[in-house]
């Protein structure tokens, strides 16, 4: 292959193709569109689902469930697994269980559950604990730490109101304002 090969046959300035311009140029009459039905009419275009007039295959599907786009997505690691992986007064925190491989994939918040038997203590630290799993803990000599979740979003928030400045001479609120 030659460098002159690449844009062979690429035609970049194409002209659009003008229909409804008489007989002579292929696309008069009724310009692509057909003899009659509302395909015809200028302005109106299928929806992306539209075949042809049957139930369309989106619609044919039956739909169950919720999926909830602003739920946040918990990672669940059991106590046990804590106990085979960590030493005694071992600190265990998000970041220590990514680089053990407790805490795979994306998630927003890390909760720990009672799962199994804890026999060693750990500073564990997490945005959440099952009941069981902070009696483990606390039982085995450790302790349970939790950390803060995602600030929330305000919407909404008013600016401060501009101040009105008083006239030095007379000592009245003038229109003016600083700011």
């Amino acid at each position: 292959m030659k460098i002159s090969d690449v844009n062979r046959g690429v035609n970049k300035n194409r002209k659009r193709l003008r229909v409804g311009r008489g007989p002579g140029s292929g696309r008069g009459r009724t310009a692509g569109r057909g003899n009659k039905g509302q395909g015809q009419l200028a302005g109106w275009s299928s929806p992306a689902i539209f075949e042809g007039g049957r139930m369309p295959i989106i619609r044919q599907i039956p739909k169950r469930g919720f999926h909830n786009s602003h739920g946040l997505i918990v990672a669940a690691v059991n106590v046990d697994d804590l106990d085979a992986c960590f030493p005694a007064n071992a600190e265990v925190n998000p970041e220590t269980l990514k680089a053990v491989g407790l805490a795979k994939g994306i998630w927003h918040e890390l909760k720990i559950l009672g799962d199994g038997t804890l026999t060693k203590p750990l500073k564990v630290s997490a945005h959440r604990f099952s009941g069981q799993a902070r009696e483990k803990i606390l039982a085995a000599g450790g302790a349970a730490t939790e950390l803060p979740g995602a600030a929330p979003v305000v919407k909404g928030t008013k600016k401060t109101p501009r101040k009105k400045t008083a006239d030095k001479a007379t000592g009245k609120a003038t229109g003016k304002t600083t700011g």
